[in-house]
């Protein structure tokens, strides 16, 4: 499931900082503190029917990364709306798009670590791109255990949601060389954290479960989920989650703005079971597409 270049992608406009550019113009600066030491912070979004899906969410959880960051001279939420609105009117994108939206610490003076050296204010870059859900929710994805293990608060809060991604791209890595999808990363204490870039649930006698968010980033889609749960009477339950309880759950699947909810069919050569969790997955799934036109920001 690798993804695959779209043409449509060759020549899109991405907005750098008060400019929109074409692609190959876009480009910023050496100095930058996300060049420097991955200093920034983001939010991946998705485009359905002319909205922006919860898209209030993801600016307030971009809002507290940043200032969890201490960054200084930050954008307002409606300036970053605004921003990404004319972005998104100038690749005439109204549906099938997902964008990645970044503020990283901005431009230093000299390079260096210390955040003294931002004195320019923070620097704004969103790159959309015509770019389809990456798992496919039928067909379901495949996943080995990671011996990375996933940051924990004592080291990097997840509550972040930063661009310091090597935990998470060494995960990856594993998973590319098992020839499996994903990766599942264990917190310190052995216990199932997230995939290497989504959430996790599974399903047992007809609870839901997910873990709790402290090795995990607390994600807007597995927020949605556990919204919808209670909208459909499931139980759910926040509880450290064992690999053997995932080996024998009656379901599993993932969840992302990447993937949306994708189910998970085989970890570490195990089987998942797919009976009773099978129907209770299937309505997740539909009362999230209902969701979807009335959590949208219109594109204005």
């Amino acid at each position: 499931m690798l993804q695959t270049f779209d043409q449509r992608n060759k020549d899109i406009k991405v907005y750098i900082n008060g400019e929109i550019l074409l692609r190959k113009d876009a480009k910023i600066s050496v100095f930058d503190s996300v060049v420097q030491g991955g200093d920034a912070v983001w939010e991946g979004l998705r485009v359905y029917d002319g909205g922006v899906f919860l898209l209030d969410r993801h600016l307030n959880r971009l809002m507290e990364s940043a200032h969890a960051m201490q960054f200084a001279n930050m954008p307002s939420k409606e300036e970053v709306q605004t921003a990404l609105f004319e972005t998104l009117k100038a690749n005439n994108m109204h549906d099938g798009v997902h964008v990645r939206l970044t503020l990283t610490r901005g431009e230093k003076i000299t390079s260096g670590m210390d955040p003294r050296l931002n004195q320019m204010g923070c620097g704004l870059i969103i790159l959309p791109e015509w770019k389809p859900p990456v798992y496919d929710n039928e067909s379901g994805i495949s996943v080995i255990t990671s011996t990375i293990v996933r940051n924990s608060p004592r080291n990097l809060d997840s509550k972040i949601h930063h661009n310091n991604l090597i935990n998470n791209i060494l995960a990856k890595i594993q998973a590319n060389v098992a020839g499996v999808n994903a990766a599942l990363m264990l917190d310190s204490e052995g216990f199932a954290a997230e995939l290497n870039g989504t959430n996790i649930f599974m399903i047992k006698n007809k609870v839901l479960y997910t873990p709790h968010a402290h090795a995990c980033l607390p994600g807007i889609t597995r927020g949605m989920v556990l919204q919808l749960a209670q909208e459909l009477g499931i139980e759910a339950v926040e509880k450290n989650i064992s690999l053997v309880e995932l080996y024998n759950a009656d379901q599993v699947f993932c969840t992302g703005t990447m993937g949306e909810l994708t189910p998970i069919k085989n970890i570490d050569g195990r089987s998942i079971k797919n009976n009773m969790g099978d129907e209770i997955l299937k309505s997740l799934i539909q009362a999230f597409e209902d969701k979807i036109p009335n959590n949208c920001i219109t594109i204005k």
